[in-house]
């Protein structure tokens, strides 16, 4: 092994391994120590909570608790409702039009892969207008706000708030005037303050900055529920989810659990404000560290970078392999990007320390020295 490399896997040799992937990701360490030591006995009722029952008296306290968390982490008005439903945010893909669209029209801004996703499935539910698109871009950058042809009268907006695979990320919440607005933010949720009275329903999965796969949030403004069609099924109705709190049937229990253990860490290390500056400045290191060198390229239009995730290349590709091998060695995995992509993604979510960060960017540089 090279001397330098060496040493960095001598840093990270007590270290817990770290994982950069897109997700399902890494979580706070604290929180993997927390649901550890309850796992065979949650608060002393001599059970797990993977086998506590969703209707008992000791889950809704973890029902409470997490929702009065998230609510005060992001400011939630009293306006809108907070739902923790199966599915991921794949469902809601579906489940915004089967509750918002009607017969009216709705707009999306097709910004990558996951806004792609959303357009398709929501084509099977009435008539969906691509007000703006950067595919001709390669989605590499957002289209312009003034570009935006958007539908008179439509029933909603929406828009992918980071696009996990591409890289991008809106800077700026979009003005659509009082016409509801809907954000996919699964992959930078609860990374940076957001005004929730301005949405009409936030989405976000939970397997980036949330807790383990299977959940989806769905914050939805009230006045939105209750326009589900007829032959819309009863679990994917705002409405009857809304009425029975989540629990119309059995919800996701363990991952809403943890979801609630990774509330309460956001709270400990000082709210959204201090997820927000630390998304920053590993972001900004990152970044830096690429466009100083002539060996990594990101892609990306400056302005729309992702804070999340970070997609870049290396000058020749045939050292990829070599690059994920050494990498792996000294305790960083899932670095590989997207099929559709290629190169490197580093995905710097909530729970990834600045270590982790570090340790990254000093193998790129010595990577980038014996290599370049």
């Amino acid at each position: 092994m090279n001397s330098k490399v060496a040493e960095l896997a001598e840093m990270t040799a007590t270290q817990t391994v770290y994982n950069f992937g897109a997700g399902p990701a890494m979580l706070p360490a604290a929180v993997m120590k927390q649901a550890q030591e309850e796992l065979l006995d949650w608060h002393g009722t001599g059970i797990s909570v993977i086998e506590m029952s969703h209707r008992s008296k000791q889950f809704a306290s973890i029902v409470e608790e997490s929702e009065a968390d998230l609510r005060e982490l992001l400011n939630v008005p009293e306006t809108h409702r907070v739902l923790f439903l199966q599915g991921g945010a794949s469902s809601q893909f579906a489940m915004v039009p089967m509750n918002l669209l009607g017969d009216k029209t709705a707009d999306y801004i097709h910004t990558g892969i996951w806004s792609g996703k959303a357009i398709k499935e929501a084509h099977k539910f009435g008539n969906i207008n691509v007000a703006a698109s950067s595919e001709n871009d390669k989605f590499l950058s957002i289209p312009e706000r003034a570009d935006w042809k958007l539908s008179d009268n439509a029933a909603y907006v929406y828009y992918t708030d980071n696009e996990t695979i591409g890289g991008l990320e809106f800077s700026n919440l979009p003005d659509v005037g009082e016409v509801p607005l809907v954000s996919d933010m699964t992959s930078n949720f609860l990374s940076r303050p957001v005004d929730i009275s301005k949405f009409g329903v936030v989405i976000a999965g939970a397997q980036k900055n949330i807790g383990p796969a299977g959940l989806v949030i769905v914050i939805v403004r009230e006045d939105l529920i209750g326009d589900a069609g007829p032959t819309v099924p009863s679990l994917y109705d705002y409405a009857i989810q809304s009425k029975e709190n989540s629990l119309y049937n059995t919800p996701p229990t363990f991952t809403w659990y943890m979801a609630g253990l990774v509330f309460k860490w956001v709270k400990a290390q000082g709210g959204i404000a201090a997820m927000q500056k630390n998304s920053i400045s590993r972001s900004a290191k990152m970044y830096d560290a690429i466009d100083s060198s002539d060996f990594y390229a990101n892609p990306v239009t400056p302005g729309f970078r992702s804070r999340m995730n970070i997609p870049f290349t290396l000058r020749d590709d045939t050292l990829n392999d070599t690059f994920l091998n050494e990498a792996r060695d000294i305790g960083m995995v899932e670095l590989k990007g997207h099929r559709s992509v290629g190169g490197m993604r580093a995905s710097l979510y909530n729970a990834m320390p600045d270590e982790g960060v570090n340790v990254l960017l000093g193998f790129m540089q010595d990577f980038a020295r014996r290599y370049g």
